[in-house]
Formats: C-alpha cells, sequence, structure tokens
C-alpha cells in the first residue's frame, strides 16, 4: 500500500471510533500524538482505537491524544483534517428539536443539550490536572514545543557543518551550512514572542514585534543599568517576558481605547510600551537570569556531575508524570542560545535507555506471556530510537516496580555521563526533542566528535544494562511473577467465536499530564497505569 493510502486509511479508521467527523471540536499534533477536542468524550471506544495498529496508545488529559509516534502523526493528522472536513460538510442538516417523532412521548436531545453534555464532561476531565501551576507550564510547552522541528534540523545541519571543517572537506559549501544552522537561533527570540503572544490570547504579530528588538543589531547603541546592551541579550526568555507584557497592554489598550482609533493607538501603544520596558529593563534582567542559568549548569556538572547526572536521569520519567518536565524546555532552549548546545538533554535522555533495559528484562522474565513479549519485541525498536511510550504504556507502568527499576537503569546512565561532564568532557545536544540512539546526529562536546559520541553511547550502554539487571533481579515479586508469566493467548474456541484473533491489547491509559515536550525522548507516561504502580 503506498504511503499516502495507509496513512489515510489510518485515518479513516481512527475517526468512527472518536464519534466520527460531527464529534470533533479541534485537531493538532505534536511529534508522536493527535490531540483531539471532542464535544462527546462519551462517543469514543478507547479499546477499538487501542487495537487498530497504528495506535501506540491513548492518554487522556486536556485533549484526547491518540499516541502515532513520530514522523506517521504528521502524515496521518492532514488526511485526518481533511476526512473530517468532509464528514461534516456531507453530514445532512439536523432535525428541528421541536418536531419529535411520531408516537414518542419524549422530544430529542437538542444539540445544545448534547454539547453542555460534553462540556461537562470534558470539565470533568479536564479538572483532574487544571492545577495553576501545571497550566502554565502548558503553556510554556506550547510555546517552545513548536520550535523543536526547526531546533532539530538546525541542529543536524550544524552537526554535518562541524564534522565538514574538522575534515577540511568542501570548503565552499561550509559557510552556507552554517548560515543554514545558524539562522533560526539567531531569530528564535521572535518566534518565542511570536508563540507567546498567541499562547497568552493577544495578536502573535505583536508579541513578535517586541521581541525582534532583543535581536536587532542596533540596540547596542544603548546603555542601561550602566551597561551597552548587547544584540540578543537576555535571548529566549527575554523574549518571553517581552511578549507576555506586550499582551497586557494589548488588553488593557483595548478596554480603554476608543473603538474609532483602536486600529491605530492599540498596536502603536503595545509596542512603545512594551518596548521600552524590554530595552530599559527586560534585556538586562532576563540576560542576568540566562547567564546564571548557564553559570549554574557548568558548576554543577563540573563539581558533582556524577551525583546530579545520577538524580537527574533517575527523576526525570516521575517529573514527565508529574508534568513538571516542561519546566525544563526554556532552560535547553537557553542553553543552546547561550553555549550552542544543551548539557542536560543527554543525561536527561539516559531515563529511556533504563527503560529500555527494563522491557528487556520483563521479556525474559515472562516467557509464558506471548501478549506482553509480542509488545515488546514491536516496540523495542521505537524505543532504542528515544520514542518510550510503547513500552512504558504497554509494559512498565501496568506492571508497576518495573517501572522504577526502569528509573535506577536512567539513574544509573545520567550518572556515568554526569562523570565524564566532572571530568572535563563536556557531551551535549543542539537540538531538543530526540533520544536515544537519534540524538546521536545532534551531539556535540568540547573534546571532538569522537569523544562525544563514545561517551553518550556508553551512558546508553550503562542505561540499559542497569536497567535490564535492576528489572531481572528486583522487578518481579512472587506474586507478580504469579499473575502474569501466564500464557495471554486466547482459547481456540474464543478465536473462532469472535471470527478473528485479537492483537494484544494495551493497557488502559487514563487521564494524565501530557508530555509534551520533547514527548519523543521515550519519557513521557502520561497516564496513570491500569494497574497500581504501587504493587509488588
Amino acid at each position: 500500500m503506498a504511503t499516502e493510502d495507509k496513512n489515510r486509511a489510518t485515518a479513516a479508521a481512527i475517526l468512527p471510533l472518536v464519534g466520527g467527523g460531527a464529534n470533533v471540536a479541534s485537531i493538532a499534533h505534536c511529534m508522536t500524538r493527535l490531540r483531539l477536542g471532542l464535544h462527546d468524550r462519551s462517543l469514543v471506544d478507547d479499546e477499538a482505537l487501542k487495537a487498530l495498529p497504528a495506535v501506540m496508545g491513548v492518554v487522556e488529559d486536556d485533549t484526547y491524544q491518540i499516541v502515532l509516534g513520530p514522523g506517521t502523526v504528521a502524515r496521518v493528522t492532514p488526511e485526518f483534517e481533511q476526512l473530517v472536513e468532509e464528514a461534516r460538510e456531507a453530514a445532512p442538516a439536523p432535525a428541528p428539536a421541536s418536531d419529535p417523532a411520531p408516537g414518542s412521548g419524549t422530544a430529542p436531545v437538542s444539540a445544545e443539550e448534547l454539547a453542555a453534555q460534553g462540556a461537562a464532561i470534558k470539565a470533568q476531565r479536564k479538572a483532574k490536572n487544571a492545577t495553576p501551576f501545571k497550566l502554565f507550564l502548558r503553556k510554556i510547552a506550547n510555546i517552545f514545543v513548536p520550535l523543536i522541528p526547526a531546533l532539530i534540523g538546525c541542529g543536524i545541519i550544524a552537526g554535518l557543518n562541524g564534522l565538514l571543517v574538522n575534515l577540511e572537506w568542501l570548503p565552499a559549501v561550509t559557510p552556507a551550512l552554517a548560515a543554514m544552522a545558524s539562522g533560526f537561533m539567531a531569530l528564535i527570540a521572535v518566534f518565542v514572542g511570536y508563540n507567546t503572544a498567541k499562547e497568552f490570547g493577544g495578536t502573535p504579530i505583536l508579541g513578535g514585534a517586541v521581541a525582534a528588538i532583543i535581536v536587532f543589531p542596533g540596540v547596542a547603541n544603548i546603555d542601561a543599568f550602566g551597561q551597552t546592551l548587547s544584540p540578543g541579550q537576555g535571548g529566549v526568555l527575554g523574549a518571553l517576558g517581552a511578549a507576555v507584557l506586550a499582551v497586557y497592554v494589548e488588553k488593557w489598550c483595548r478596554r480603554w481605547v476608543p473603538e474609532a482609533l483602536d486600529v491605530l493607538v492599540t498596536p502603536t501603544l503595545t509596542v512603545l510600551i512594551s518596548g521600552l520596558v524590554t530595552i530599559f529593563g527586560l534585556m538586562y534582567v532576563a540576560g542576568e537570569v540566562s547567564s546564571a542559568i548557564g553559570t549554574f549548569a557548568d558548576w554543577l556538572l563540573s563539581n558533582g556531575g556524577a551525583g546530579a547526572g545520577f538524580v537527574l536521569g533517575g527523576l526525570f520519567l516521575p517529573l514527565v508524570m508529574l508534568g513538571l518536565h516542561q519546566a525544563l524546555i526554556p532552560i535547553h532552549t537557553t542553553l543552546i542560545e547561550q553555549q550552542g548546545y544543551t548539557v542536560l538533554l543527554p543525561i536527561l535522555a539516559m531515563a529511556g535507555a533504563g527503560q529500555v533495559g527494563a522491557a528487556m528484562a520483563v521479556y525474559f522474565r515472562l516467557p509464558r506471556n506471548e501478549s506482553i513479549r509480542r509488545t515488546i519485541k514491536s516496540a523495542l525498536p521505537a524505543g532504542l530510537l528515544g520514542v518510550g511510550e510503547p513500552l512504558i504504556y504497554g509494559v512498565s507502568l501496568p506492571l508497576g516496580r518495573p517501572f522504577i527499576t526502569a528509573c535506577v537503569g536512567g539513574a544509573f546512565g545520567g550518572g556515568f555521563v554526569g562523570l565524564f561532564n566532572q571530568l572535563g568532557d563536556t557531551v551535549g545536544s543542539t537540538a531538543i526533542g530526540p533520544s536515544g540512539w537519534a540524538l546521536f546526529p545532534l551531539l556535540d562536546g568540547n573534546h571532538g566528535l569522537g569523544s562525544t559520541i563514545a561517551i553518550y553511547a556508553g551512558g546508553l550502554l550503562v542505561g540499559y544494562v542497569a536497567g535490564f539487571v535492576a528489572t531481572y533481579f528486583f522487578g518481579f515479586g512472587k506474586d507478580l511473577l504469579a499473575e502474569f508469566n501466564v500464557s495471554q493467548e486466547p482459547a481456540p474456541s474464543t478465536v473462532a467465536a469472535a471470527g478473528n484473533v485479537h492483537p494484544a491489547a494495551s493497557p488502559t491509559t487514563p487521564a494524565g499530564p501530557d508530555a509534551d515536550g520533547p514527548d519523543s525522548d521515550g519519557t513521557d507516561p502520561g497516564a496513570s497505569p491500569a494497574k497500581d504502580p504501587a504493587r509488588v
């Protein structure tokens, strides 16, 4: 089947299982998930969705999220959007609410009542994770996640250019590659400002206009706080603050400026007031904060790299479950902007390595459970490439204790990478998003590409081994083995009655915090397990 036909078939299979086009209120996607806003959650057939070959799992948060994996989701989403549009156009006009069916004693449910029911269900689900802090972090993630594809593309080009420069190959081409790699980072503040204003309810282009002040070369002629400003000073943090300020100024103007003057006065005052505060305040303050972040990261890994790496690698999966990992996205971006790479991501990526090792141990500890073993075999390649959701949803979280031992594997891998940072061999990533083996093209450091690759590969190996050993020897109690080390295949009579063999079922994944941010790093268990994760 052609790729286009396969993607359309996947979209066509999903659509009726989420209630059809009329039930879809909004459509979006991140790196691995199709995110749907739904009018009526009760119309979704979760089990049938999980049984689709292309679906790795489902997660419920503020939106209903169908895990399709990187690459696939970007191709299925436009097909799904087109099918939804076609379904809406083909839908017949609803019958008048005041015209009940003959012989019926009750009037049919009105569209307003149906919408109210759906809104109530959505509000109940959303309230579970609607704490102010998590909502704020989600906004921050929504600002930076759309930038990840450009960061990845430019980061890989930067790595390729560095390799060619070191080998002294194609000297006529390397300046062009350098321009491609650096152009986006030179203007990233503008994109952050645009997305920030959009996310906080302002006019996006005004947020971008105010943030553009930060990267304008002419600020080098301005003195603030006794020092001359530098283009780019404050970076993405300054752009974020400037755009948020612009949103509040714009909203204030909308309330007080007469409508006849709004089109002239509001944008002028927004840029003027926010721009002055940015130049004579935010650029300096954000610059100091950005410098402090870089200094602290360097100090932490230089003086306590092994311990810091152990803690960061071991706690990253729980941070993702709590939704707190989103706070790291602007820190990663700031480090990339300052130093050309983030030293934190290769350490945090070890959580995915621990997950892979744990899954391999589960495979050997449950030789009779063909269902779980089949899930591991199909999900392991994605896990090696840094997409850990299938392993998390299908293996470690439902079993409980293997999730903890996977964190142990991530801790040892993080400690290994952190140790070499402490010894002076810095390992960093020029972009955020990828993990596992997919991070190799984005690696950079201070002692050459060969040394950097070797250290990162060693960390992955340590994470695999530690996760495997911890899970194999400590990941199962007697009760857990007795319950799960049995055949999960349906009886022949059951298969005959059903008419076909049902694929291996995925565990139920109820609502939980999302991992946007980078959710392709193999550390995004955005849901609670079907079974108690604390069970032993």
